[in-house]
């Protein structure tokens, strides 16, 4: 599975089968995405990350990586987890992933409904 931003200065890859496909509603994902962000994790060491990842500590338990040329928002990981999500939405072709969880639903907007019948956690 090969991804990249928006304008191509970041690109990634993985031979892992990614795991835990998910939307997520939290108001930091919104605020970065403009809506939801749906991702899947690998292993740290399976993921292969080219380009200059600008990585901000939103949190003090996680930070978060995008671009600095064109703002795509790619990557997220915990401090204390030896994974790495990544986002769907920057992956390059189809996924053949199915989304397996909706998470943070207790923080989504109220602009929208979730309606698709995957399981929600708050």
């Amino acid at each position: 599975m090969k991804g990249s931003c928006l304008c191509g200065d970041i690109r990634f890859e993985t031979d892992a089968i990614p795991q835990g496909p998910s939307m997520c509603h939290c108001g930091q994902c919104r605020k970065q995405s403009g809506g939801v962000w749906s991702s899947a994790y690998v292993a740290e060491d399976a993921l292969a990350i080219h380009g200059p990842v600008r990585w901000f500590a939103s949190s003090a338990t996680a930070k978060r990586g995008s671009c600095p040329t064109c703002g795509s928002f790619l990557f997220w990981k915990a401090n204390d987890e030896d994974t790495i999500s990544f986002s769907l939405g920057a992956v390059d072709g189809p996924t053949g992933l199915a989304l397996i969880k909706h998470i943070f639903v207790a923080e989504k907007g109220d602009y929208y409904d979730i309606a698709d019948g995957v399981p929600q956690r708050d």
